[in-house]
Parts: C-alpha cells; sequence; structure tokens
C-alpha cells in the first residue's frame, strides 16, 4: 500500500450546475447575482463558489430612442404648423387682393357712369342753348327787330339807376363770346360792366353770378336785381333787369345787346346785389 493512501485528496471541487439562480434587473441597469454552489465528494464539504455577472444596461438605449421620436414628432407637427399658417396667410392674402380688385373696378365704372352723365348734362344743356338762342332769332326777325332799339325809361335811383343807365346805353352793341366791353359783350361780360359803374366787382361767369347777393322772386324784382336763366350755380345766361316787366341782356352772336320783355324769354331766378 501506498504511503499516501490515507491523506485525503485536496483537488478542487468541481462547480455543479445543480442549483442555478438568475436574476436579471434590465429597467435602470440593476446587477444581477448568479450564486453556483456544489460539492466535492460525499466525504468532503464543498467550498461555495460566487460569480458576480454585470448585465448590459438597456435604458439609455431606450431613452435616446424615444428622445430622438419626440424630436422627429415635434419637427413633424412645427413643419404642419408652419404650413398651416403659410397657407392661412395666402388665403389672406388672395381675400384681399380680390376686395381690392373688386373695389378698383367698382370705382372705375362709377367714375365711367359720372362722366358719360356729365358730358350727356353737357350736351343737353348746350343744345337747349342753341335752341333758345335760335327761337330768339326768329322772334328778332319777325318783329323787325324794333325791340333792340326800344329803351325804357326807368324809375330806378342811386345805384340801380346807375346800373341801368348803363346797361340801356350798351343795346345795340355786338356779342361776342368772352368780350367784356366796351364795343361788344357776352351776356356776365355785359352785367360785370354794369356793375363795376358803381365799383361792385362781380365774379367773370354766369355760374358765379348766380349765386351772388340772395335769392329773389320773379314777382318781387327791382331795378338792377340780376336775372338768371338755368339753376342758381349752373345757370347759362344772365341779364340785368331794368324795370317795367323787361331786362337788358347780350343775346347772341345774332342779335347781340337787346331790350327784352319777360315774356319772351322767361327767367329761372333772380339775385339782389344792391
Amino acid at each position: 500500500m501506498s504511503h499516501t493512501a490515507h491523506i485525503p485528496s485536496h483537488r478542487k471541487p468541481r462547480r455543479s450546475a445543480s442549483k442555478l439562480a438568475l436574476r436579471a434587473g434590465v429597467a435602470g441597469g440593476v446587477l444581477s447575482t448568479i450564486a453556483v454552489a456544489g460539492a466535492a465528494g460525499p466525504a468532503h464539504a464543498a467550498e461555495p463558489v460566487t460569480e458576480t455577472i454585470e448585465m448590459p444596461t438597456l435604458t439609455t438605449g431606450l431613452a435616446s430612442t424615444a428622445a430622438a421620436s419626440a424630436e422627429a414628432t415635434q419637427q413633424v407637427a412645427a413643419d404642419l404648423q408652419l404650413k398651416a399658417q403659410q397657407n392661412a396667410a395666402a388665403s389672406s392674402a388672395a381675400k384681399v387682393a380680390k376686395k381690392a380688385k373688386a373695389d378698383a373696378d367698382a370705382k372705375a365704372e362709377a367714375e365711367k357712369k359720372a362722366k358719360a352723365e356729365a358730358e350727356a348734362k353737357a350736351k343737353e344743356q348746350a343744345a337747349e342753348r342753341a335752341s333758345r338762342s335760335s327761337a330768339r332769332t326768329t322772334l328778332s326777325a319777325s318783329t323787325g327787330g324794333s325791340s333792340s332799339t326800344t329803351t325804357s325809361s326807368s324809375s330806378a335811383t342811386g345805384s340801380a339807376a346807375t346800373i341801368v343807365n348803363f346797361a340801356l346805353a350798351q343795346v345795340g352793341k355786338a356779342y361776342v363770346s368772352g368780350a367784356t366791353g366796351s364795343s361788344a359783350y357776352d351776356c356776365s361780360g355785359l352785367v360785370q360792366a354794369a356793375y363795376r359803374q358803381v365799383g361792385i366787382d362781380l365774379p367773370r361767369v354766369s355760374q358765379d353770378q348766380s349765386t351772388v347777393g340772395h335769392q329773389v322772386s320773379l314777382s318781387n324784382l327791382q331795378a338792377g336785381d340780376i336775372l338768371y336763366w338755368g339753376g342758381a350755380g349752373s345757370a347759362y345766361h344772365v341779364a340785368i333787369y331794368v324795370g317795367g316787366g323787361k331786362f337788358v341782356g347780350a343775346q347772341n352772336s345774332s342779335t347781340g345787346v337787346v331790350e327784352r320783355s319777360m315774356d319772351w324769354d322767361r327767367p329761372t331766378g333772380a339775385v339782389r346785389v344792391l
């Protein structure tokens, strides 16, 4: 027998897989411990062996992925919001442009209509003046022109008498459009010249002369009043009332300055300056 037969064996015990516990903590990077124990033989006590294994941490990767996904979602939402705002702005601009065009078209149409009405009114007034002139010429011819040399004696006094006498003294002179004396007049030129004799400077044209002073009734006229034909402010002819139901006016190029009865051509209204 060998002299080593009774010496116990000191071999390192083999690991046994009879008992294995595995606990893994995935969330939060928890460390798991695996305990492995085994016995070497029936006559010898087993020496426990412990090993620590570090499990991979998954939370960081998942968090990074989630953050990236959230950021991408936010970017998509921002892009959609920006696109919606751009579409709204474009729609608003289109509406504004459409309204501006409609307003411009309406304004142009109104101006065109007003211009056409003004031209029609001017033509109508011109035709009316031509018709009146023709009628006056015809009447003058039928009466032999005697009334153009007829003068009246007026009971006017003071400034009115001066105006009336001046007007009567111009009867028989020529009518020239734009003339203000002393050998020719147009209607407003004669009235202006008559009032200048008493130091009153009237406006030059019929329209303005028909609004000076104050309006008076044709049934309450006084010598020296200004008669007008047409509307106040838009008169196309004026003359001077000399009393006795008559007036003196520069009528037209055919008759020149004449004295006429108001029944020959009834005026529209009258104004009193004196």
